[in-house]
């Protein structure tokens, strides 16, 4: 059986024609890995990161005629490189027009229509990965037929299964991911971008502890994607993975990749005491942090544990914003006041802003950016609200008719903006962002010293940053 060959593709974003001006990450291979893990148990599974290794289509193409696979997945979770995966199925058939291509990701549920128009797309996969891929390899090798379980989407828009599958509900269940495929030292020296979240330390990993999300932002497609129901890897389950990293890679930093770590309580802080009972000093970052849900007992646990940034998502400094369009349960003093907590123990800090929505005025948007202005983080980040298909917000836009005549989530920026009401335009958003994104961050020189040495670049290098930031808002 081993001999039937899949190959799991990242495409490189750069095969875009103009892709500049898009932030090019250079994305760390936790869920590729861990899907193969999954597959290998059956079948040979080579992984193919185009993105990462800079590949040329020839030098791609040299790969899928060299391996010669049976099932090529090109996985894709950034909307905005959709063409980037579907100019690598065409290379793929233009190799062998008989491999079967599959898509997968968040873009497939954001727009399956789009994918599967091109003739060189055979099948895209919604719903957890881990589960329904494997099961349409075991179909595709003849070895099973299809229970009702993942939505399939074939040719001409048919889909092969109905009924969304069924989440992995014991994520302890999980192989660890299968990082001996690929030259995992090689993303652990790495760094991803010029970023303040960047890793403190190499070499790095990054981890996931849960899936799902309970809470209804409404512009948040982690619900879509995930679900709305959290589901949790249980403390121990977390340290193997870590024990394991720190073993065979010798890491001494990692990214915590959840953006609910803290929902469980008794859960965090098991896992916070546990790893510093380990005594690795491994430092950590929080990618995302609910501050509604941070308190000083596990702010306490949090700096002991070794975290070194906390990035808290509060993303309007309006109440009425928050509670009637938003739908998230932020208390503005109380996020005020951790966050001067958080500053307090020398912990980096960064808040995340979204300006933009249907029935939010000029002087509320101006109202938030005051509010990140007095917040005094390290560095604030502010974005304009974009209506991916399937979230709420979309469904608002366009009842309301915010949703710009030319509205096309495939390909956007996540700089521009899709909504216009008689209060703004894409383009007012996308100017003032930029304008206050620079103002609040940089003004300040000692600020701008702190956030040179977070990213690890010069000021000079800082201040080129900031030069293409305006350029590109403003030409």
């Amino acid at each position: 059986m081993k001999t039937r060959k899949i190959m799991l593709v990242y495409p490189n974003f750069k095969w875009i024609k103009g892709y500049e001006g898009r932030t090019l990450w250079r994305l760390h291979p936790y869920n590729i890995c861990l899907l193969a893990a999954i597959l290998e148990r059956k079948y040979n599974v080579k992984i193919v990161d185009a993105n990462f290794d800079d590949l040329s289509l020839s030098q791609f193409k040299d790969d899928i005629s060299k391996y010669a696979p049976d099932i090529v997945g090109i996985s894709l979770n950034a909307n905005e490189y959709v063409d980037s995966g579907l100019i690598a199925a065409e290379a793929i058939k233009s190799v062998n027009p008989g491999i079967k291509v599959v898509f997968g990701g968040s873009s497939v549920i954001f727009n399956p229509d789009y994918i599967m128009s091109k003739e060189s797309v055979d099948f895209a996969v919604c719903g957890e990965a881990e589960v329904v891929f494997p099961i349409l390899c075991d179909y595709l090798f003849g070895l099973s037929d299809l229970p009702k379980t993942g939505i399939l989407f074939g040719k001409d828009g048919k889909v092969i299964n109905l009924g969304m599958a069924e989440y992995i509900t014991d994520l302890d269940s999980l192989p660890l991911p299968a990082y001996h495929l690929v030259d995992f030292k090689k993303y652990a020296n790495a760094m991803q971008r010029e970023s303040t979240d960047r890793p403190r330390d190499l070499p790095y990993a990054r981890i996931i502890t849960s899936r799902g999300c309970p809470f209804r932002c409404c512009f948040c497609a982690a619900g879509v994607v995930s679900g709305k129901k959290i589901r949790y890897r249980s403390p121990d389950n977390i340290m193997a993975e870590i024990d394991f990293l720190v073993k065979e890679y010798g890491i001494k930093s990692m990214m915590i990749d959840d953006d609910n770590i803290l929902v469980d309580r008794d859960r965090a802080i098991k896992f916070f005491k546990l790893l510093i009972s380990r005594n690795y000093n491994l430092k950590w970052n929080a990618m995302a942090m609910a501050v509604f849900k941070l308190d000083e007992e596990l702010l306490d646990l949090i700096k002991q544990s070794g975290c070194q940034y906390i990035n808290v998502a509060i993303e309007s400094g309006v109440e009425r914003v928050l509670k009637t369009i938003i739908h998230k349960p932020v208390d503005l003093d109380q996020a005020k006041y951790m966050v001067s907590k958080i500053k307090g123990i020398e912990i980096d800090v960064v808040a995340n802003f979204v300006i933009g929505f249907p029935g939010e005025t000029w002087n509320e948007i101006r109202k938030t950016i005051k509010y990140a202005e007095d917040l005094d983080v390290d560095y604030i980040k502010i974005f304009i609200a974009t209506p991916f298909p399937n979230t709420e917000l979309y469904r608002i836009a366009k009842e309301s008719g915010s949703l710009i005549e030319n509205y096309d989530i495939n390909n956007h920026l996540w700089t521009d903006g899709f909504i216009r009401t008689p209060e703004f335009r894409p383009q007012d958003l996308k100017i003032f962002r930029a304008y206050e994104w620079d103002r609040i961050n940089f003004s300040d020189s000692l600020r701008k010293k702190k956030i040179a040495v977070m990213m690890n670049v010069t000021e000079e290098r800082l201040d080129e940053i900031r030069k293409t930031t305006l350029a590109r808002a403003n030409p």
